[in-house]
């Protein structure tokens, strides 16, 4: 397991020790909780820009199948690493430096080491979002009308492979999610509509997988929408993983937050 920041590799961690299974860790420096050791066979520690030694770990310890989990915040990609000669060459030949071509690259450079990059919901698919409401309270018919809305935007913006979320106030979209995280959105969201309560969609990519970058929402996310004012959150179905989806959703219904899993676009 390549693994970033949050609960997602955690909580893999945990099923995967519940199911008898030994996990290596490859722990990002930068992103990665200390608690990985603790739940980890064996576990080291590499910096964001160390493809080189990355594959040399991988190759060391005979593994061929590997998956990510964990945030690794953009900004950081592209402004705070040293990149060695092996990732140096990838971004050099970058058409576009977003989430696709990257770690799709990434990805491509794996696959000629023979290392295959596998789904990364594999330990936790019973934490996919299902269809409905998921939450005590439905939206309203005020939120549906926005969530509606902010699905259409939402899913351009996933297409162009910029971001995850919008943030949407009375039928108009007032953020955008782009480096910055969903969590910095809402902020900067909260900031424009002077009180008024805002709605949070939150969409996957139109991929046919589920390798990396896959949405993530828990209790943080639903304390980031009660500081910003956000009564109601939209996901895909199926593609966007619910960490600690039980305390998740009794905080949601503490605070009267509508929390509801959507069909996704094809």
């Amino acid at each position: 397991m390549i693994a970033g920041n949050g609960r997602f590799p955690l909580l893999a961690l945990e099923t995967a020790r519940a199911a008898g299974d030994e996990v290596v860790v490859l722990a990002i420096k930068e992103e990665a909780s200390p608690a990985v050791e603790q739940l980890a066979e064996r576990c080291y520690w590499i910096s964001l820009g160390q493809l080189s030694r990355l594959i040399e770990i991988l190759k060391e310890e005979g593994i061929t199948d590997v998956i990510m989990a964990g945030q690794v915040k953009h900004a950081k990609i592209f402004s705070s690493i040293r990149p060695d000669w092996k990732l140096v060459k990838l971004l050099a030949g970058l058409k576009e430096k977003n989430t696709d071509s990257l770690i799709g690259g990434v990805a491509r450079i794996l696959s000629e080491e023979g290392i295959r990059l596998a789904d990364s919901t594999l330990l936790l698919k019973p934490l996919l979002a299902s269809v409905g409401v998921l939450s005590k309270r439905k939206p309203t018919p005020e939120e549906e009308r926005d969530i509606a809305y902010g699905r259409g935007i939402a899913n351009m913006l996933a297409g162009m492979d910029v971001g995850q979320s919008v943030a949407i106030c009375d039928g108009a979209c007032v953020a955008m999610e782009a480096m910055e995280g969903t969590d910095a959105m809402l902020e900067r969201a909260a900031s424009l509509v002077n009180g008024k309560p805002l709605r949070l969609v939150k969409v996957s990519r139109r991929r046919g997988h589920l390798l990396f970058d896959v949405p993530v929402a828990g209790p943080g996310t639903v304390e980031a929408m009660q500081r910003a004012g956000a009564t109601a959150l939209a996901v895909d179905a199926g593609r966007t993983l619910l960490l600690d989806r039980e305390a998740m959703l009794a905080r949601a219904n503490e605070l009267g937050v509508a929390i509801v899993g959507c069909e996704p676009e094809p």
